[in-house]
């Protein structure tokens, strides 16, 4: 699925409103192909298997991927948040929060998980280390231990 945000600004409105629409369009999954059957795989260099997700795709291809597996409505409020200058998204006021970007740190899962949110989704290769890697269940398990955490 590939998100396009459209926005109708009109002459006397406060500019924060949206007053557009969203257009959705139907692709194949933002998931790269992973199975390989080794009889009939080449000499494959481990480097392409870094990144599990296909190069074209946006941070709302992913949002809207993961609001469909989740049975999110694709018409639920969703906002930009800002947690120590990493871009985060907020559905349904804060039921949904996911951070697709690089880089993430123990500082930014730590302001997430303080928000409780139901379900909380990132990439597999978003946290800045191993560090991260290793404390993401420990931050959550100590500020919001009911959350469900999904890594893509």
């Amino acid at each position: 699925m590939i998100a396009e945000n459209t926005q109708t600004k009109l002459p006397g409105f406060n500019n924060k409103v949206d007053v557009g629409f969203r257009v959705l369009k139907l692709d194949s999954s933002n998931m790269k192909d992973v199975y390989y059957s080794p009889s009939e795989t080449p000499k494959i260099t481990l480097d392409g298997f870094i990144d599990n997700i296909k190069s074209d795709r946006t941070h709302e291809d992913l949002l809207f991927q993961v609001m469909l597996e989740l049975n999110i409505e694709l018409s639920a409020p969703i906002e930009k948040l800002t947690i120590e200058g990493k871009e985060v998204f907020s559905v349904d006021n804060g039921y949904l929060v996911a951070c697709f970007v690089d880089n993430i740190s123990n500082e930014v899962v730590m302001e997430i998980a303080k928000r409780h949110p139901y379900h909380f989704v990132l990439r597999d290769n978003s946290m800045a280390n191993d560090s991260v890697a290793t404390n993401f269940d420990q931050i959550f398990k100590e500020y919001s231990p009911d959350t469900i955490r999904k890594v893509l």
